[in-house]
């Protein structure tokens, strides 16, 4: 899928455990990871992986992200929201698993309003006062970027106004799951490093954004989505997958100059595709990364980081690769942080299990 209209972003901002955007981006330009070590299930004996998260997993009520998420919703709140003209589009790879696996392995049943993605938006929904024009996006780690899409549809079919939101918080199913694949283990991410092996870090964090067609705001100039379909998990091993998720937008991009946020995990063949891959197509353009301080916020991370690379153009510097080091696959890795004046827009990627990318590039202007 291509999409070339110019889609306005009137509004957009993200929660980290750094605070909002404009912290995160700050926190990023310094230098600093939010990434510590925790037990893998919650539990003191159990191993210790990288996770980066607001507080400890645990089973309170309501669940520990719905206030983050209320908090950060609070200019989105109102009855102006998810009707006819003015849809709701939600994004998660997670939804309300964390109260899904207490309700299975601890018997907590006043866990179930939030324990499926349904029951766990329609919460979300009654705090915030939204109508019921509501659809839910989840497809791994391009999640945002396929609720974004659908939200630009919305905008090309007549509507005056599209929120699109996004948040993913960590739970032992979570960690448990990416542990068992091997890509969660005690080593600390660093994106983008060349090395025999690597790991993750899994994050927390929600994000949103106002798009229309007319208004004051940054462009989202060209959507792009692929999907290899070659493996349950991986890419296909000569990069045919990032290829064909940018070929079609190249030609809109020809004159621009951009900087690249790249989807940068730390895992070792996905992270070496994508660098390769993009200093061959645009060998000018700096490469960075932000998940080694970050953690994944799986299917949130093309919002959150799209929150975090708008700041990052308003004051003109975007933060380097935190966590990584030389060498890097690529010589374009930035690894420090690099003016954007020079630049026009910003091609954000996201990379997702199974062989499935999305990229969309974004003017400050």
């Amino acid at each position: 899928m291509i999409r070339q209209n110019d889609i306005r972003i009137l509004s957009c901002d993200c929660i980290t455990p750094f605070g909002d955007s404009s912290a995160t981006c700050e926190a990023l330009l310094e230098g600093r990871s939010n990434v510590r070590q925790y037990p893998l299930l919650g539990n003191a004996e159990e191993a210790l992986v990288p996770l980066s998260l607001f507080d400890e997993m645990h089973a309170d009520l309501p669940p520990r992200w719905f206030k983050i998420v209320q908090k950060l919703l609070a200019p989105v709140c109102g009855p102006q929201w998810g009707r006819a003209d003015t849809p709701v589009f939600v994004s998660s790879s997670n939804f309300g698993v964390d109260s899904l696996y207490y309700l299975r392995h601890e018997g907590r049943e006043d866990q179930l309003p939030y324990a499926v993605p349904h029951s766990s938006v329609e919460q979300i929904r009654k705090v915030c006062g939204w109508g019921h024009n509501i659809s839910l996006c989840s497809h791994a780690c391009v999640s945002a970027h396929i609720a974004i899409s659908c939200a630009s549809d919305a905008l090309a079919s007549g509507a005056k106004q599209a929120l699109v939101v996004s948040y993913d918080f960590i739970s032992p199913f979570v960690t448990g799951g990416f542990n068992a694949l091997k890509i969660l283990n005690g080593q600390a991410p660093k994106p983008y490093h060349c090395a025999p092996s690597g790991s993750i870090a899994l994050g927390e964090g929600a994000a949103y954004a106002v798009l229309a067609l007319e208004g004051e705001g940054p462009t989202i100039r060209a959507q792009s989505t692929w999907n290899e379909m070659f493996h349950y998990t991986a890419n296909e091993p000569e990069g045919s997958g990032f290829a064909k998720l940018l070929e079609p937008i190249l030609p809109l991009l020809d004159k621009e100059r951009i900087w690249l946020k790249g989807h940068g995990t730390g895992t070792v063949e996905a992270g070496r595709i994508e660098a390769v891959t993009l200093a061959k197509l645009f060998p000018q353009a700096p490469l960075t990364g932000w998940k080694g301080a970050l953690g994944h916020t799986l299917g949130s991370c093309g919002l959150i980081e799209l929150a975090i690379a708008l700041r990052a153009m308003e004051q003109g510097r975007a933060p380097g690769t935190v966590a990584s080091q030389k060498p890097c696959f690529t010589e374009n890795i930035a690894l420090k942080p690099f003016s954007t004046k020079p630049y026009d827009a910003v091609l954000i990627l996201s990379n997702a299990f199974g062989g499935a990318h999305a990229a969309m590039c974004v003017s400050n202007d």
